[in-house]
């Protein structure tokens, strides 16, 4: 039986135990789940180092997985966007399933392999792709059959299980186990597995970011403001990044769009809109050559 499936030795009174009780045996194993993860340090750095030549050449991160795991990948996919203005089309999620298994569970969809492949074939994944799966189980059908496509499309494939010598991770190019073990509700890969399913994403899709320049220091300039919070953080992120007063931040950001990272390479660079602009598109869009750039 795979660990993740196997009935935990503690906790075997669980329906009895009181509330607090029960809330901190919950969070106790989330905390083992962020331990996995950071064991799992080495192998996510590989997937990231392999991955980012690929993005920057014109690549797309794609996401697969069924159920919790393909939940998990779709949302890691949307949130791109807002948070590095990635575009769309770069974010891909296949869910078994398809859209509807976002709300609800469709009946076999994880247990159709052809499908799996149909996915990845119909998304036309190519060379320059990265196709992250995730299943908790690693023995996920749609999953395997979308692993064996994205190989054979030449895409770089990094799986993601949580037990040890699990296909979707031994068959793909980096493999990265996060061995979560028994649940405390036995079988319920909804809980620590997907936690640590979730960090490991969150982990991979951020670092690569920031290796695409998406970051400058610890802060967020390539954002997408769409409301009004966003729009003050776009502003206060201006301000902090160059020490602008808020009037001359706003104006800055109004000439350019509100561009985070444009505003600040022209207030700290002391030159046009424009200007800013050409340094970034000639430096791969990092702020620190820009800045040196034009020193």
């Amino acid at each position: 039986m795979l660990n993740t499936e196997t009935p935990s030795g503690k906790n075997k009174d669980l329906d009895l135990y009181t509330t607090g009780d029960l809330v901190r045996i919950f969070t106790e194993d989330h905390i083992h789940a962020a331990e996995v993860v950071h064991a799992a340090a080495a192998d996510l750095t590989r997937a990231v180092d392999a991955a980012v030549p690929r993005i920057a050449a014109g690549g797309r991160l794609l996401y697969v997985g069924a159920g919790t795991s393909g939940r998990l990948g779709v949302l890691d996919s949307v949130e791109l966007t807002p948070t590095f203005s990635w575009p769309r089309a770069r974010a891909v999620a296949l869910l078994a399933g398809g859209p509807p298994a976002l709300f609800e569970a469709v009946e076999g969809a994880e247990d159709d392999r052809a499908q799996g492949g149909a996915d990845v074939r119909s998304a036309l994944v190519g060379a320059k792709d990265v196709v992250i799966l995730v299943a908790a189980s690693g023995f996920t059908p749609y999953v395997l059959g979308a692993l064996e496509a994205a190989r054979a499309a030449g895409a770089l494939t990094v799986g993601l299980a949580n037990n040890p010598n699990a296909p979707v991770a031994t068959e793909a190019e980096i493999g990265i186990t996060l061995d979560t073990g028994s649940e405390v509700i036995s079988g319920s890969t909804r809980l620590k597995a997907g936690t640590a399913q979730k960090i490991a994403l969150n982990t991979l899709s951020s670092a690569i970011m920031v290796r695409l320049n998406k970051v400058y220091g610890n802060l967020m300039v390539d954002m997408t403001p769409t409301n009004a919070k966003l729009y003050r953080r776009a502003v206060s992120l201006t301000m902090r990044a160059t020490g602008a007063d808020e009037e001359a931040a706003r104006r800055t950001l109004e000439a350019c769009g509100y561009h985070v990272k444009v505003a600040i390479v022209a207030l700290l660079g002391r030159c046009s809109v424009a200007e800013a602009r050409q340094r970034l598109e000639s430096t791969q869009g990092s702020v620190r050559g820009a800045l040196t750039a034009g020193a």
